[in-house]
């Protein structure tokens, strides 16, 4: 393993140490704010350490069996037992590597999607309703539910805007990649000269925030309107005034909510929505204020970044920021899009892990 990342790892171990013999003194609990603070970075080091001190024995365990090997009785038995702790260490060291990147705390979150229309008329909004379609089919392939939160649908099918909800435990961690335009290339069903045409969707893709740690809202920023809703419902639609559109005047975002039939439901459901958004901003601001240098690897997930191409005359579907191209663009839309996840989350490891040997 590099020297420096053992090096890190030695003083991590060393940290942890220290934080034992604080919070085992009796007045430890006495500043609870202190105490919790070094709660919490005790339990944060606590994994790394153990895992740490496991890549140790076995590192002892590999120095004493290679003695064996100058023993012929012993020798084939050492190579056995090399092998076995040739791959344990290896497997730990992978765990390591990734136990020291930094985390991102909203990773275990739901999130919201949101999808929008964007170049490419009509074809366009087909396009946004198969790549939520491809969403949907992953959300059941997770066993994750889907709740909407707002759609306009487009002329000829589709969606020219679709708002969505998954609110499970690290569906974020997965999606939070999806953020950027995609684009599509096709012989759309309307195009009768058969050439072929390119539309595109941009995606954002916000951590649903715990209401506890929403930001506040000063309700005097708030415009609310209410409005008749439309779209599937039965005879409720079009009679009530329960559709909700909130406009937060001081940043100019505007949410709309119309799913529920209740006012009161789809105003809960917009705040929700208008909290996250707000909460992606201040983090995103302060993002930039700790490292306005270079873009990583992955880009920054602005809506405006083109970081996926779908060519359904090749079937063939390329992620740009990673330079991955898969010829299973039929299974990725009809919900395994793990193919595609898995090493985009692979390399933006690998970026990281590099990003802090580069700090050492």
């Amino acid at each position: 393993m590099n020297s420096i990342i053992v090096n890190k790892l030695i003083a991590l171990q060393e940290r942890f140490n220290v934080l034992e013999k604080l919070l085992s003194k009796p007045n430890a609990i006495d500043d609870k704010k202190h105490f919790c603070t070094l709660a919490k970075e005790h339990a944060r080091l606590s994994e790394i350490v153990v895992c740490f001190e496991r890549w140790l024995d076995i590192k002892q365990e590999i120095i004493n069996t290679k003695k064996l090997l100058e023993d012929v009785d012993m020798h084939d038995i050492a190579q056995d037992e090399l092998k076995t702790f040739y791959l344990n260490r290896n497997n730990i060291e992978k765990n390591l590597k990734i136990l020291l990147l930094p985390t991102d705390s909203n990773d275990k979150l739901g999130c919201f999607i949101e999808l929008r229309a964007g170049t490419g008329g009509k074809e366009a909004a087909i396009f946004t309703g198969e790549l939520f379609r491809m969403y949907v089919r992953y959300s059941e392939v997770r066993r994750w539910k889907m709740e909407i939160i707002n759609a306009t649908y487009g002329e000829c099918g589709g969606y020219k805007e679709i708002i969505a909800k998954i609110p499970y435990r690290g569906a974020y961690s997965l999606l939070k990649f999806e953020s950027g335009g995609h684009r599509v290339q096709r012989i759309p069903h309307t195009e009768s000269q058969g050439r072929i045409h390119t539309s595109t969707c941009t995606i954002a893709v916000i951590p649903e925030i715990p209401d506890i740690e929403l930001p506040s809202i000063d309700p005097h920023d708030l415009r609310i309107d209410t409005f008749r809703s439309s779209g599937a419902g039965g005879q409720h639609v079009n009679t009530t005034d329960s559709a909700i559109r909130i406009t937060h005047v001081p940043s100019g975002l505007v949410v709309e909510c119309q799913d529920e039939r209740s006012q009161h439901k789809n105003k809960a459901k917009a705040l929700s929505v208008l909290g996250s958004r707000l909460h992606a901003i201040e983090m995103k601001r302060r993002q930039q204020e700790v490292s306005c240098t270079r873009r990583n690897l992955l880009g920054t997930g602005d809506r405006s970044d083109r970081i996926r191409t779908y060519n359904f005359q090749q079937g063939r579907i390329t992620d740009h920021r990673i330079s991955f191209t898969s010829y299973k663009l039929n299974e990725i839309m009809n919900g395994e899009l793990d193919l595609l996840i898995q090493p985009i989350i692979h390399q933006h490891q690998s970026d990281q892990l590099n990003k802090l040997l580069e700090l050492e």
